[in-house]
């Protein structure tokens, strides 16, 4: 199980399987991951899982557990039985809750990630429910996931940077609400493109309606990919003058 390419996760955010099998086979596999969520795996099961993998994409399972630390861990267990690739639990359910996960999920079987602050939520939101500051609140959620082992936390590209510095290399950033070039903004509030995101220290980048909705979406995969490889290229070529 690797943890770290393809970078791109594209988001299969559809209300049926019909239409999420239908992106689906318009995308290449060795091109990107899929995100499989609340609303998909709501409608169509866990045989979403099965057939997306039959058709060789492997599967982030984005659910976001979050219950009690008995109840989480065999969730997670079953989650493992389907074979996705990634899941992730809510790292508000404290440690007791993620150790539970951690201990349910074998290393090598899939990789298992803490949620720290929804992209959706602004600074304002995040006051009003008492979390404080977005960096603050994630830096503190995020500490609690690898102190227990975790493999990674899915946060906002606007914490990437400092995750990355106070974590290092291999603690796996799983970055959503990031756009293209051009792209709208749509529902989230803490969004990045795709080079600042990486530069950030991002490992994987969630995007959705940018390729979902678009006429062509391999094309549009495809378009991300190049601004991904232009990022990569441009960061090399700085890290050599340093």
């Amino acid at each position: 199980m690797s943890s770290k390419a393809p970078v791109i996760i594209v988001a299969l955010d559809f209300a049926s399987a019909q239409e999420a099998l239908r992106l689906a086979e318009r995308l290449d596999p060795k091109d990107c991951r899929v995100k499989v969520g609340l609303e998909l795996f709501t409608e169509a099961g866990p045989e979403i899982i099965r057939d997306l993998k039959r058709s060789g994409l492997e599967v982030f399972l984005d659910l976001k557990f979050h219950d009690i630390p008995h109840t989480v861990a065999r969730a997670c267990a079953r989650a493992c039985e389907l074979g996705v690739w990634m899941l992730n639990v809510h790292a508000l359910g404290g440690p007791r809750m993620l150790k539970a996960a951690r201990e349910a999920v074998a290393p090598g079987t899939a990789a298992l990630i803490g949620v720290t602050v929804l992209t959706s939520h602004s600074a304002d939101e995040l006051a009003l429910l008492g979390l404080g500051d977005p960096l603050s609140r994630t830096q503190q959620l995020a500490a609690s996931c690898r102190e227990v082992g975790l493999d990674g936390v899915v946060c906002s590209p606007h914490e990437a940077a400092l995750l990355r510095a106070t974590h290092g290399p291999d603690f796996v950033l799983v970055t959503p609400g990031i756009r293209s070039s051009g792209s709208a903004q749509d529902d989230q509030r803490r969004t990045m493109g795709i080079g600042e995101a990486l530069r950030a220290g991002a490992h994987h980048l969630v995007i959705g309606r940018p390729i979902t909705a678009a006429p062509n979406p391999q094309a549009a995969l495809e378009a991300c990919l190049a601004e991904v490889r232009s990022s990569t290229l441009g960061k090399k070529k700085e890290d050599k003058t340093c």
